[in-house]
């Protein structure tokens, strides 16, 4: 079972709304994903229609999953390549570890992977004396941070450029003291040239997988970066870990998806780099492992096939949903506590590590709907919010004065006409007490929602009643 490092939502939330650093970084960073995003939907026709697409591919993928991953692993091994089956994190773990291991590596590459993050590959690795290098620019510095990452695409989200001058002055102590950060550029150079010696000594390499394609047995990355490449070319040994929903049948599958992705997660037509990986290296290629190896991980996913929470496995990791998503905005991602951020994690992170765990993020949502209509192969992440909400309080995990209120509310509902009474006196009451202020600043048995913003007045009468008056108008007209 997977460790929620700080599964309190609220605790986390209130912290990130305080910290002023963070809440920079996501003003200035946020808007840019959804200009993006919708530019690139703008310029494509059919986008809606590629979106029944891929959601008809995952799904028809995920009703004959055990016949295209094996279709893929026997494809796989024709190419040289070995499949390694691990139901849970700790195999994933072990099994990486004795690749490494059998040949005697020492230094570890790594593109970006919220598979080795689940997984906790980094941490397994160094306390056998193997040290892993992140190379995506985001995570790299993560590591140098000692942090994890806020969001699937963009590792290192909630950091500001003077964050990333700062650590590379403190951590990079083999460049002279005065240079100067004129420009991002200048980050991303300094970067490349402490990390050029790290991608030429690695003996491993290890990458996630956007999609595996049955049809060829390939893994697919996309990165804008090239470290990626990198860090599956030039190593001897080229590990690719994915989970198991990952799969698709054909590379024509691949293709389809690849459009959604890049649009969704980005703005971008295509990442700049979209490679796939094939096996081991032939005769005459001039590049390339002399081993591929492929982690297929469970570790949970097969419990949600069949259930509700299906739907969640159709999943590409665009992010597309976080950067709509008003809670995310707000606080980021590491308010949520584990790999998983945003409206997807909502769900996800519930059905890999237990609802006891994580009550609290399938609440961490308004419902304003906004995640579902972005996503890219239509997954109805509020749909499944609620699921797990019920699923809280069917175990009682909800706190007692909720479900009494629920409980109270419930005698109410079932009552039409006592409803209508108490909505009416209620409101009206409120009315009365707000004075012609329009809101309240401060309100008994409200505190948790006037902390942070005011509570408007209700204007004196029900949306019932209003609705009543004007129907009957209607009808003497």
């Amino acid at each position: 079972m997977q460790t929620v490092h700080s599964p309190d939502f609220k605790r986390n939330a209130a912290r990130a709304l305080a910290d002023t650093g963070l809440q920079k970084a996501l003003g200035t960073a946020k808007g840019a994903f959804l200009v993006r995003r919708a530019n690139a939907v703008a310029a494509l026709p059919e986008f809606e229609q590629l979106r029944d697409i891929g959601r008809d591919i995952k799904n028809h993928t995920l009703a004959n999953l055990d016949f295209y991953l094996e279709t893929f692993a026997a494809n796989v091994e024709r190419a040289g390549g070995k499949v390694h089956w691990c139901s849970t994190a700790e195999e994933a773990r072990e099994t990486v570890l004795a690749i490494c291991r059998s040949v005697g590596a020492k230094t570890v590459t790594k593109g970006k992977s919220m598979i080795s993050e689940e997984l906790g590959i980094n941490d397994h690795l160094e306390h056998h004396g193997i040290t892993p290098v992140e190379t995506d620019l985001g995570e790299y510095i993560l590591q140098l941070r000692q942090e994890t990452p806020s969001h699937i695409i963009a590792p290192a989200f909630h950091l500001n450029r003077e964050d990333w001058e700062a650590d590379f002055r403190r951590l990079h102590t083999h460049l002279p003291k005065d240079r100067v950060f004129n420009e991002r550029a200048d980050i991303v150079a300094e970067a490349r040239s402490t990390l050029r010696d790290r991608f030429l000594a690695a003996d491993v390499g290890i990458t996630g997988a956007n999609f595996l394609i049955a049809e060829t047995g390939s893994s697919v990355i996309v990165t804008n970066e090239g470290n990626g490449d990198l860090t599956q070319t030039l190593p001897k040994v080229h590990i690719a870990l994915a989970s198991i929903e990952k799969v698709v049948p054909t590379l024509e599958d691949a293709c389809n998806m690849l459009r959604l992705l890049a649009r969704s997660a980005t703005g971008q037509d295509f990442s700049v780099y979209t490679t796939f990986s094939t096996g081991v290296r032939r005769a005459e290629d001039l590049d390339g492992p002399e081993q591929y190896h492929v982690v297929l991980v469970d570790n949970g996913r097969t419990n949600m096939l069949g259930t509700e929470f299906q739907e969640m496995l159709r999943c590409i990791r665009c992010a597309a949903c976080m950067n709509h998503c008003p809670v995310y905005g707000a606080v980021g991602g590491h308010a949520y506590g584990w790999v998983y951020p945003g409206p997807m994690g909502s769900v996800l992170t519930p059905s890999l590590v237990g609802i006891d765990k994580t009550g609290l993020l399938p609440n961490a949502s308004t419902f304003c709907g906004k995640c579902e209509s972005v996503c890219p192969v239509k997954i109805p992440l509020p749909k499944m919010m609620r699921h797990w909400r019920e699923r809280e309080f069917e175990r009682h995990l909800t706190p007692g004065t909720q479900r009494s209120n629920l409980r109270l509310w419930a005698y109410f509902a079932k009552r039409p006409g006592l409803y209508r009474l108490a909505t009416r006196l209620g409101i009206g009451a409120l009315h009365l007490l707000a004075r012609g202020k329009g809101a309240f600043a401060s309100l008994p048995l409200a505190g948790g929602w006037t902390a942070g913003r005011d509570l408007p007045a209700p204007q004196g009468e029900t949306f019932m009643s209003a609705y009543t008056k004007a129907q009957r108008a209607k009808a003497r007209r």
